[in-house]
């Protein structure tokens, strides 16, 4: 904990502004390191302070479950290089340490050995002949990454399949048809079990007859012990115990300075759950966390989403500690007072619109800290919780973050990606206008209302989709965004100054779908990742359907290919088509139907666009993903001790701050 002590009252600290901040950080490999700016922290109370500073605490104490559940030898990787990032007597600016370097940047960025979006495994560039020249060089440090009785031959022969052999754990979470989805996933979610053991093992405990399911699985390891499959769960004096423990403290602080009675009670609900490992507690928790919409400060903290999961049940732990913008939120709060209308309107078959939208709300915010599944890599918005009974009861709260998507946007003026792709000055200039704007209100669509429309039928399983349910359910959510951008009522609330704004939507919708986001993709792969999988499946299947309308083109210029929109409302139209569905789909839980879509349209690359695409971006130089650093935050206090204000620090860097976070916030053992 930082803490810095003075005798009188602190100056005001203010927010740098867009045009003083340095948005950028560190560049390797495909990735570039940003930071953010937190505006307005300097205008939170003290007590709203005090309260961000302990729920940021408690965010970063969770930082060694992601990583092991990722992999079970991911904190060995990290701790074996880390060891010998600080402890190497050689050449540090020789060729092989500088790729060692870059390396362990890498795992930093994918929280372990797999990329952090294709989920392939990555393989250094320095030779196995250096790595074990520099780890026994370091030997007499190696005590944190050696069991008792372990010598460094043991360790060297353990780790270097991990690190070196691309055979061994290739992806983290694979999603191919025909296969044991869990043999073939690197993820720590099960030891010993296969797939139709695990599907046998929770189906045994799922009743079709209750209208208020447990999430089953969402915070535990299913291991096979002595031939009897157990479930660990997540909790105080359970698996990840010494850091649920260490979560838990930090929340009882923050409890003490809450906002508010409800707020407090949400806080402590979330503390019972975590000593308890209780799901209907967990779901007490979700109920209450989606009715406190009088708090600023909010946060999400917890075993929360599961595209890790191959099978999407198990949650990886993640958090984000924000806090109201209460300007940009007045766009938020338009569309959610809406809801029922866009739900009414929605061209879906009305047996699968909900009857009554309920508690429905969205705001824009601040993120103070990303921590877990959030960090580097963080997402622009969110809706939780992901149960689909309580959102039906009780609604579900959306966010945008806009401080994210400001540091994307500053970060990329003038790099020239809109210059390469994109057709015409026409299609530039309406981005140039609007892009900003309608690509944070899409995100408001897709998260405030398109995640939280729809039902299932009494008696579907919310898991039928599996291993296609994340693709299926992002889809629906882009879909209802998409079909609402241009819808005239979107002008009429005051969402859009103009009422072909909603274009520079659509046409970078489709340029990335179809095109752009494959510069994510290694030659010679397919798309796995889920998000990238539903837009394509978007893109593809209007590009398709459109063809006898000529509603998208592929067109070559000068050797070059491009997409070309020629029909905007006819292209609204199929996105609504194809809205109703997938509606369809996850209403009746029809796994056929969502596997064959997802498939056929979804996860095939044409490898000679695929290599055009290559090969343009990379005259770029652009970094097709980008990462975070976050804020340094501590604590002033007077000669009392009594803490008098919180202080926001941007100097921290990429290496810096990933090597505090292992030394402050690494209280797991190795292996869990």
């Amino acid at each position: 904990m930082t803490v810095l002590l003075i005798a009188c009252g602190a100056e005001k600290q203010a927010t740098p502004t867009m045009e003083d901040f340095k948005y950028t950080v560190d560049r390797f490999a495909d990735i570039e390191i940003l930071r953010y700016r937190v505006p307005d922290f300097e205008k939170l109370s003290l007590q709203q302070k005090e309260l961000v500073y302990y729920l940021n605490q408690a965010a970063l104490e969770g930082r060694d479950i992601l990583y092991d559940q990722n992999n079970k030898y991911n904190l060995l990787v990290r701790r074996t290089l880390e060891t010998i990032y600080e402890n190497y007597a050689g050449n540090k600016n020789s060729d092989e340490f500088q790729k060692l370097t870059t390396y362990l940047k890498r795992v930093w960025m994918g929280n372990g050995i797999h990329h952090h979006y294709s989920e392939d495994k990555f393989i250094p560039e320095f030779s196995e002949k250096f790595f074990e020249e520099a780890l026994r060089s370091v030997e007499s440090h190696c005590s944190a990454v050696l069991l008792p009785g372990e010598s460094i031959d043991d360790l060297i022969d353990k780790i270097k399949p991990v690190i070196f052999d691309p055979t061994v754990f290739p992806k983290r979470t694979n999603q191919e048809a025909g296969v044991d989805l869990i043999k073939t996933s690197g993820v720590n979610f099960y030891d010993g079990v296969t797939q139709l053991e695990v599907e046998n093992f929770y189906n045994k405990m799922k009743n079709p007859n209750d209208s208020t399911p447990i999430s089953f699985g969402l915070n535990s390891k299913l291991v096979k012990e002595n031939g009897v499959i157990v479930e660990k769960l997540y909790k105080e004096n359970g698996l990840y115990g010494a850091a649920i423990t260490r979560i838990v403290g930090w929340l009882e602080k923050a409890a003490g300075v809450a906002e508010n009675d409800k707020q407090k009670d949400v806080i402590n609900t979330l503390i019972a759950y975590y000593k308890t490992g209780n799901l209907k507690t967990y779901d007490d928790y979700s109920i209450k966390w989606v009715q406190d919409l009088a708090s600023v400060v909010d946060f999400v903290n917890g075993f929360t989403e599961t595209y890790s999961d191959p099978l999407g049940m198990k949650g990886t732990w993640e958090s984000m500690v924000n806090f109201k913008n209460i300007e940009a939120t007045k766009r938020t709060k338009i569309i959610s007072d809406n809801a029922q209308w866009f739900e009414d309107h929605s061209p879906i078959d009305p047996k699968f619109k909900k009857e009554e939208v309920k508690g429905v709300s969205a705001k824009v915010i601040t993120a103070t800290i990303l921590a877990g599944d959030c960090y580097p890599a963080t997402p622009i918005g969110v809706n939780l919780p992901n149960s689909n009974w309580i959102r039906h009861e009780y609604g579900s709260k959306s966010v945008t973050v806009e401080n994210i998507t400001e540091a994307y946007d500053q970060a990329s003026l003038g790099n020239g990606f809109a210059e390469e792709f994109m057709w015409s000055d026409v299609e530039r200039d309406r981005a140039k206008k609007f892009a900003s704007l309608t690509n944070n209100l899409h995100t408001d669509l897709h998260e405030c209302l398109g995640h939280g429309s729809g039902k299932l039928l009494p008696g579907v399983d919310p898991d039928a989709l599996k291993a296609y349910g994340s693709t299926i359910e992002e889809a629906r959510a882009d879909l209802f965004g998409l079909y609402y951008m241009g819808d005239p009522k979107m002008t009429e609330l005051g969402l859009l100054p103009d009422k072909d704004a909603f274009k520079a939507e659509y046409y970078q919708y489709i340029m990335n779908g179809l095109m752009t986001q494959l510069t994510r993709i290694q030659p010679g792969k397919n798309v796995e990742e889920a998000h990238m999988r539903n837009r394509q499946l978007i893109a593809a299947w209007a590009y398709e359907k459109g063809k006898v309308d000529n509603v998208i083109e592929m067109k070559v210029r000068d050797g070059e290919t491009f997409v070309v929109v020629n029909d905007y409302e006819k292209l609204r139209t199929l996105f609504g088509q194809l809205l109703a569905i997938i509606q369809q789909i996850k209403s009746t839980g029809n796994f056929e139907a969502g596997r064959d879509l997802v498939e056929a349209y979804a996860v095939k690359v044409n490898p000679t666009l695929h290599a055009e695409v290559l090969d343009r971006y990379k005259k770029l130089n652009l970094a097709p993903y980008r990462g975070f650093v976050n804020p340094v935050y501590s604590l002033v206090k007077d000669g009392a001790g009594k803490v008098t204000d919180v202080k926001i620090s941007y100097d921290e860097n990429y290496i810096d701050q990933n090597l505090r976070y292992s030394k402050e916030y690494s209280s797991l053992p190795t292996f869990n």
